[in-house]
């Protein structure tokens, strides 16, 4: 799946030379964390996020009235304290590979930049974990199949052959050699038309590690 299915096409965007007072004020407006950055041409420049807002505005303690404050956020211009060339994914970019991007640079956000690096959406964390959703099926009622297999070409199919012959239709599968015993294999399937106990029992007779529920 590509990032253009899980992202907001309709972007709010700010300028460079908008104050820090009018950022904070849309966000709460729009209820939104981040806000990428344009030119005059409409081109990304940056993003703001509400921590970076957080991190420039006076704190609850300030000896500053209300109209002092008001003075120093209007002063303050977004480019002041905005990511300059932040990371940016495009419309055709894997769900998954924009996740990992998120990850490692450890950012919530990526401004979404077509062929021509025009802003044409924005990828949040919340689009992701509503893309984890989807792929695993965890919305739906399915029985989740989980158990450790040899790694080794066939191995998974082999699991898929038992669930079929059970009556079962595979939804979704899911694979990782993270965190299990070298030449082994973590595998999580979710799917429908089994009887968990009987599955479960089935899947014993050749791997370890089963967990066979409903959710």
């Amino acid at each position: 799946m590509r990032v253009s299915k899980w992202m907001s096409a309709k972007v709010v965007t700010l300028q460079p030379t908008d104050s820090i007072s009018v950022a904070i004020h849309l966000m709460k407006e729009k209820r939104i964390r981040r806000i990428p950055i344009v030119n005059e041409n409409g081109k990304l420049v940056g993003i703001v996020s509400d921590r970076d807002l957080k991190d420039v505005s006076p704190s609850r303690a300030t000896t500053l009235d209300i109209w002092e404050l008001h003075a120093v956020l209007d002063k303050l211009k977004i480019a002041d304290v905005m990511t300059k060339k932040p990371w940016t994914v495009t419309p055709e970019t894997p769900i998954e590979k924009a996740a990992a991007v998120m990850l490692e640079k450890r950012v919530e956000g990526l401004p979404v930049l077509d062929a021509k690096a025009n802003l044409v959406g924005i990828l949040t964390e919340g689009d992701v974990f509503r893309a984890l959703v989807d792929l695993t099926g965890a919305s739906k009622l399915h029985t989740r199949v989980n158990l450790v297999i040899p790694d080794r070409a066939g191995s998974i199919r082999e699991v898929a052959d038992t669930i079929r012959a059970q009556g079962g239709t595979i939804f979704s599968i899911f694979s990782s050699t993270s965190k299990v015993p070298a030449g082994k294999r973590e595998v999580v399937m979710r799917v429908e038309g089994v009887v968990p106990e009987a599955l479960r029992a089935e899947l014993m007779k050749s791997w370890s590690g089963v967990a066979v529920e409903t959710d």
